[in-house]
């Protein structure tokens, strides 16, 4: 969330500039909202010090007091629910506007406008036509899509023999990494989160109907930075305990309903999925460096699998509403012949922080600042499954697992069809 005074200076000037991220965004109507509830607040003002004047007159009132503190009564009730009015209007605007881009990230309206900072490996030359993942898995007896969709329907998978215990493996091995060389603090939070917890991450009103919803009213997590981020909503930290590194597993849920029609094939986009998260909160001052870092820290682990990937950073009109910088790494995928999306790592400033009510104290006394938020994927486990079977396949069918992840698959090295 942007501060009212922010908005109250820059509501034109966001519109004017950045109409691919702010138009229909509420700011449009937002000027206009405050200067009437401003107007409301200035004459409710007036209407109040007028009522003190005269019942701070010595002696019986006169009629016509009498007869004006009256009206003064039914005015100072109509303006007040004029300004309340006003505030519920600005507010529901306010929960609509997205974060404000940093200078550092590109002007334009879709991802064609995204920009590659840095590639890493040599996409793999194949002297065979490589197979994409949903012809490889079902050839392994890994993947089931068929199975998958009688069970529960479209956008699901059924994991079986060596693709499940691939699973645990990366889980693990992300987990390991993360906590052992890069300082997470493991958490294991709950799955199911009520709608402050979304409200403080973003996620609510905005996005919705992206939710799975239980009849009790809990949602299902779309990822961790959820629970994560929400463990010290409406807490003050203390300077010294910053920065807060957090690392995560949860199973995430999507309804993917902004995605029709976008990788319906396969295991790119599904219902559910793993995932790896981590998570920091930080001094205002130190995020952009904990961005490189946390960015750093999701690229090791492709890295470490020998996976390819670049890192693109995100345009105004592609970047996600909560965020003020985002990395996108995409891996290449050769048998869909494509780079795909498999870590998002980003940035929210004190936007997040502001809605979820997350702050710190610099020293004994001082007024608390709002915290920065930042997380990232480290990694997907279905994405990451996806990029392996691709890029380390075999002309004969078969898969190589990637040397780092052997240790956790009890010496297996390849992936065959039993």
């Amino acid at each position: 969330m942007l501060p009212r005074e922010f908005l109250r200076e820059n509501a034109a000037r966001l519109l004017r500039e950045m109409p691919e991220r702010f138009g229909g965004s509420g700011l449009e109507t937002y000027t206009d909202l405050d200067a009437e509830r401003r107007d409301a607040v200035t004459r409710l003002e007036e209407k109040r010090r007028r009522r003190n004047d005269i019942s701070s007159l010595r002696g019986k009132p006169d009629p016509a007091a009498l007869a004006e503190m009256k009206t003064l009564k039914e005015e100072i009730r109509a303006l007040e629910e004029r300004v309340e009015e006003a505030d519920r209007k600005l507010a529901a605007v306010e929960k609509q506007v997205p974060n404000v881009p940093q200078d550092t990230v590109p002007r334009g309206t879709d991802e064609s406008a995204n920009r590659v900072e840095r590639t890493w490996g040599e996409p793999r030359r194949f002297d065979f036509e490589p197979q994409a993942h949903w012809d490889l898995g079902p050839a392994l007896g890994i993947l089931d899509f068929e199975r998958a969709a009688k069970i529960a329907g479209a956008r699901f998978t059924v994991l079986s023999g060596a693709a499940a215990r691939l699973s645990r493996a990366l889980i693990q091995f992300f987990l390991d990494v993360h906590v052992e060389e890069h300082g997470y603090r493991e958490v294991l939070p709950p799955f199911l989160v009520n709608a402050d917890s979304l409200y403080g991450t973003g996620q609510l009103p905005k996005f919705e109907s992206d939710l799975f919803q239980t009849r009790e009213g809990y949602y299902l997590v779309p990822t961790a930075e959820v629970p994560v981020t929400n463990l010290h909503r409406d807490e003050i930290l203390r300077t010294e305990e910053l920065p807060r590194l957090y690392t995560a597993y949860t199973p995430c849920f999507r309804s993917e309903a902004g995605a029709a029609g976008r990788d319906t094939r396969g295991m790119i986009r599904q219902h559910q999925f793993d995932k790896v998260e981590i998570v920091m909160f930080v001094r205002p001052e130190d995020s952009a460096a904990a961005h490189e870092t946390l960015t750093g820290h999701a690229e090791e682990m492709l890295q470490r699998l020998g996976l390819p990937y670049r890192v693109v950073t995100l345009c105004t009109g592609d970047l996600g509403f909560a965020s003020s910088k985002t990395y996108d790494l995409e891996v290449w995928l050769p048998g869909m012949k494509a780079w795909k999306e498999i870590s998002s790592c980003s940035n929210f400033e004190s936007f997040q922080a502001r809605r979820a009510s997350i702050r710190f104290r610099r020293a004994e006394g001082d007024k608390p600042d709002f915290v920065h938020t930042l997380n990232g994927s480290g990694l997907p486990v279905g994405r990451t499954i996806v990029a392996i079977l691709e890029n380390y396949q075999r002309v004969d069918g078969s898969v190589e697992i990637p040397e780092a992840l052997r240790p956790y698959m009890r010496g297996l090295t390849e992936i065959r069809r039993p």
